[in-house]
């Protein structure tokens, strides 16, 4: 499949949780992110199209609150390599500018 996205995306070694704003479910851990999207490692397959209040936790040495949350929409799901693993795109659709902020500097700071 040809590559769309528009701005590419970093990889990083740090580890952040994802939850589900509005369940309180853990949905993975973040392993790529640009400044329009992310790429989640989860251990289920979540539906296209959807939107999810996300919860991003962060440790004081990222920002001066513990989370930020923002509407992200699956793009795609697949299975990953290893078994049980699933790695889903989701384009960032509202965020305020605060946290995008928060992002881009941690996209910066520890993206490779």
């Amino acid at each position: 499949m040809p590559e769309r996205r528009t701005t590419p995306r970093k990889k990083f070694a740090l580890y952040l949780r994802v939850m589900n704003d509005d369940t309180q479910e853990q949905l993975g851990h973040l392993v790529e992110l640009s400044n329009s999207g992310l790429k989640l490692e989860t251990s289920m397959a979540l539906p296209i199209e959807r939107d999810y209040y996300l919860r991003v936790e962060l440790t004081p040495e990222l920002a001066d609150r513990p989370f930020i949350v923002f509407i992200g929409r699956t793009k795609w799901c697949k299975a990953g390599i290893i078994p049980d693993l699933y790695q889903c795109g989701f384009h960032i659709s509202e965020i305020m500018p605060d946290d995008q902020q928060i992002l881009t500097n941690i996209q910066r700071k520890f993206g490779t």
